[in-house]
């Protein structure tokens, strides 16, 4: 018999498929993603997560050997994605959020990902974890910038991150809730730049990629952030200094 009060989140899988007809023969990719169907947990496919992965589902062939972690993955669409594209992916989410992380390597068991590991990695927090994670080429982040109460430490990791890979990229979709809600003073503050990526570039332009039952607006943007070109020169240097 169950404790009260500790039943199990019904979960439920939805499947996902990519497609590509800009060469002679159709390429398609179809990944199974675990639902937390429970409010407490909000660990749904948001719009933003289809967009990013539809940009990397477009770019696979760049993708292969690449290092990349997912931050604050949670259903881990994206990073799911890159692995089955050839990336070398880690996924993370909050080190306290251990129904999170659990999901991560849910979506990992649905997608016969045998090898992708799973860490804790809190926002704004230098951990061991965060410390000790491997170089990396590209950092993920869907729907990151949901809270600005969380906007500072979403960018104090990226930093982090960063600056021990200063030749790295921060790949990232954001719903715009509100025009009131901007981090471009925060980014000016840890000497950070940021390019927008046009969706119409990757085909997500479209309601029906980035639909969603779930209500607010869904409008959805994405950009990549980098060093500073003089903070990541700097970094160099000094790793190529005896």
């Amino acid at each position: 018999m169950a404790d009260s009060g500790t039943e199990t989140p019904s979960i439920a899988y939805k499947v996902f498929t990519f497609e590509d007809e800009r060469k002679n023969a159709r390429e398609s990719l179809c990944v199974s993603i675990p639902e937390v169907l429970d409010p407490q947990f909000g660990m749904y496919v948001w719009p933003c997560a289809v967009v990013l992965a539809q940009y990397l589902w477009m770019h696979r062939e760049e993708l292969r050997g690449k290092k990349m972690l997912e931050l604050s993955a949670g259903v881990s669409l994206p990073g799911v994605v890159a692995a089955r594209c050839g990336a070398v992916v880690i996924l993370s989410d909050a080190a306290d959020r251990p129904a999170c992380l659990e999901n991560c390597r849910r979506s990992c068991e649905a997608n016969d990902l045998s090898d992708v590991p799973v860490v804790g990695v809190s926002w704004g927090e230098i951990s061991p974890d965060l410390v000790l994670l491997p170089e990396l080429d590209v950092i993920l982040g869907s729907d990151v910038f949901y809270d600005p109460e969380d906007f500072e430490d979403v960018l104090v990791t990226v930093f982090f991150l960063l600056r021990k890979n200063p030749k790295a990229e921060f790949w990232t979709t954001y719903q715009v809730r509100s025009a009131d809600w901007s981090i471009e003073v925060l980014l000016h503050r840890w000497n950070l730049s940021c390019i927008e990526v046009q969706l119409d570039q990757f085909n997500a332009d479209t309601p029906e990629l980035a639909g969603s039952n779930l209500p607010g607006n869904h409008s959805i943007q994405m950009m990549k952030i980098t060093l500073k070109t003089e903070d990541a020169g700097q970094k160099a240097i000094h790793r190529a200094s005896p």
